[in-house]
């Protein structure tokens, strides 16, 4: 890419020479040659296209794999390297962490540097990290391991979908950007598959080392059939504006660590702190304070870490804030689900993961068919809002429909509407906003849509995840309350205190309500109470003491019936040892017939709190589908407001192939 020496550009003068600054070629002699700013950077032949795609797609895959494939297997990571509930949810964190804050800055990056050679080094980065995390011995090197391979995988992303625009032209793009939203679909299958089968037949290990042939296949893919795409800068290029950098950092990273450790309740051994303690609103005028800097500092370097200019593009701005308000909704329809399938619906563990399948075949229908609709008819708005309206049509199912007695088919037709209103989402927003700017800030562009979307899906979840633990807990609460004054006075105490599974801000409960495991335990403690009683009596006979027999008929400790009976004993019969056997015979059938009794008794009590709690968690999750559905009407409102113009067709300089090695 070649491009003249020249002063710092205006804005204006941006937009007029960028077609010209552009292009990409080989050849010198066809350097300048301009082109259409929305036409591609440069023309592969069909063969290096194939090759480069399948590059791409493998390090897309790759960080979209690493997303379900841990998950599934975390449970068993947690207990082997005894990590404990405090350090347990920064596995995930870190990785969120790192790779949001990382999305402009790869951008950037390959802006200046080319995109072949950031995305090959993200994915460099990328599989260091996860040889770390194959290697790790404890919860500390894993969690630091984790923040590596978060830092790599932001590029994979970022800078593949940005090379997308350089090498086809936006009704192109249009069609293959939707693979890309296909492959998250896709490896919220294959992930807990792979997951599951490693961690159970070879070690937990390998679902990290399984990234390293796949990453060498990518890099080779790339290094052998992408070009370059960079610019020639003459001597010129600009360098990093790392004030901006460490604003931007200081900005975002308080904001995400409150988001994920803020909490409604906050339980013993659990990580995280109240919305209104002193930590988190610390952190959140640390970050208003980053962000203060970050945007005084961009409006006045030369070269922006994030070019404020763009925003002046009302097609950009729109289309960004239309990405933001949409991701926030976007873990709305799978974050909970499980949660609902476990407690309401009565599914395994297993069974509930298999239950976002119709969600994950909605989503890639939506994916492919809304790139292929926006090839044909040249434009993503109309193709936007249509979706829209299926997912506020899913939502609303979700939201006023689901009952404690919902099926597992019924949840799943719902959530393949939902997952085809979702799809096209995923890519759509990326491609407007590429099409709405000129190829130079390409780059840029598709960075900030797409930090625009993850910071709105952090979020999202954490508002998402205060509304389900404030309605989960306050419904909960009054069933369980209106359950205790039913029960007789002895019984009261034992369920007083019985509480739900806490939900924080961080994306969910925090544990399943197991009814079966919840019974056996009662049971236990029961058995385990009565023979203590048993024993108490035992002694108490056998030794012959009428002052400690007399000590019992009295002991409030011990079941009314049971003294009861105690009073029609003639103490006489304590004075040989056959009539004690035959006291303890007859206290024993006593005891045995009040513990049956006290079982029946605390198990239909505690079906009856198992019922209220399907019905807390029904309500906690239909008001999380009717929280979402005013997400996707305000995401709706901004994308009609979003302008929009016809994808521009043809290349018309008729620029031969690049060569496919550098």
């Amino acid at each position: 890419m070649t491009e003249p020496s020249r002063p710092n550009p205006t804005s204006t003068d941006r937009r007029v020479n960028s077609a010209a600054v552009d292009v990409v070629t080989p050849d010198p002699a066809r350097a300048g040659v301009p082109i259409s700013a929305h036409a591609p950077m440069v023309q592969l032949t069909p063969q290096q296209t194939t090759f480069a795609l399948i590059g791409l797609l493998l390090g897309v895959f790759l960080a979209a794999l690493d997303q379900t494939i841990v998950a599934t297997a975390a449970p068993i990571i947690q207990k082997d390297l005894n990590i404990s509930n405090a350090l347990y949810p920064w596995l995930t964190t870190i990785y969120l962490l790192s790779s949001t804050v990382m999305v402009p800055v790869w951008g950037k990056l390959s802006d200046l540097y080319g995109r072949k050679n950031m995305l090959l080094t993200g994915i460099g980065v990328f599989l260091l990290g996860s040889v770390m995390c194959g290697f790790s011995q404890d919860g500390i090197q894993l969690i630091i391991s984790r923040g590596v391979q978060g830092l790599g995988s932001a590029a994979l992303f970022t800078v593949a979908l940005s090379i997308i625009a350089d090498i086809f032209a936006p009704e192109q793009r249009a069609k293959f950007s939707g693979l890309f939203g296909m492959l998250f679909g896709i490896s919220s299958i294959v992930g807990p598959l792979v997951g599951g089968y490693l961690t159970d037949n070879i070690s937990w290990h390998w679902i990290f080392f399984v990234n390293v042939p796949l990453g060498a296949l990518a890099i080779y893919f790339i290094v052998t059939t992408m070009p370059a795409l960079k610019r020639d800068w003459g001597g010129n290029r600009p360098g990093i504006d790392w004030a901006g950098v460490f604003w931007l950092f200081l900005g975002t990273i308080p904001l995400l660590v409150a988001l994920s450790l803020g909490k409604n309740e906050v339980l013993s051994g659990e990580s995280g702190f109240l919305w209104t303690s002193w930590q988190i609103l610390s952190m959140f005028a640390l970050s208003l304070t980053g962000i203060i800097a970050f945007i005084a500092t961009e409006r006045r370097v030369k070269e922006p870490l994030v070019n404020l200019e763009l925003f002046k593009n009302k097609s950009f701005a729109w289309g960004t804030a239309a990405a933001f308000v949409a991701g926030s909704a976007f873990l709305a329809a799978i974050v909970f689900l499980p949660f609902f399938m476990v407690n309401v619906v009565g599914l395994s563990a297993t069974s509930a993961g298999l239950t976002t399948l119709p969600l994950t075949f909605g989503l890639v229908l939506g994916n492919i068919f809304s790139g292929q609709l926006a090839a044909r008819i040249g434009k993503v708005k109309p193709i936007i809002l249509s979706a829209m309206v299926v997912l506020l049509i899913g939502f609303a199912l979700m939201g006023f429909t689901l009952t404690s007695d919902t099926s597992q088919f019924d949840v799943g037709w719902k959530m393949f509407l939902v997952g085809v209103g979702l799809g096209p989402t995923i890519p759509l927003f990326t491609l407007a906003v590429q099409n709405a700017v000129q190829p130079r800030d390409i780059g840029g562009a598709t960075a900030l849509v797409t930090f625009s979307r993850s910071l709105g899906t952090t979020i999202g979840v954490a508002v998402l995840g205060s509304v389900f633990a404030t309605v989960l807990g306050n419904s909960f609460a009054s069933g369980r309350a209106e359950i205790v004054q039913s029960l007789p006075l002895e019984q009261r105490s034992q369920f007083a205190s019985f509480n739900a599974p806490s939900g924080g801000g961080g994306g969910g409960a925090s544990g399943n309500f197991d009814l079966t495991r919840i019974k056996k335990q009662a049971e236990a403690g029961i058995a385990k109470q009565f023979a203590a009683q048993y024993s108490t009596l035992e002694r108490a006979i056998n030794s012959g003491s009428i002052q400690a027999f007399q000590a019992l008929k009295t002991n409030p400790q011990l079941p009314e019936q049971l003294r009861a009976n105690l009073e029609r004993i003639p103490t006489v019969a304590l004075s040989s040892e056959a009539g004690r056997t035959q006291v303890l015979e007859q206290i024993k059938t006593n005891l045995d017939t009040a513990q049956t009794a006290t079982v029946s008794s605390t198990s239909s009590t505690l079906n009856r709190v198992g019922t209220a709690f399907k019905q807390a968690a029904t309500d906690s999750v239909t008001s999380l589908y009717k929280f979402a559905i005013l997400l996707v009407l305000l995401a709706f409102i901004v994308t009609l407001l979003m302008p929009e113009a016809p994808f521009r067709r043809g290349n018309p300089t008729g620029a031969r192939p690049a060569p496919a090695v550098e």
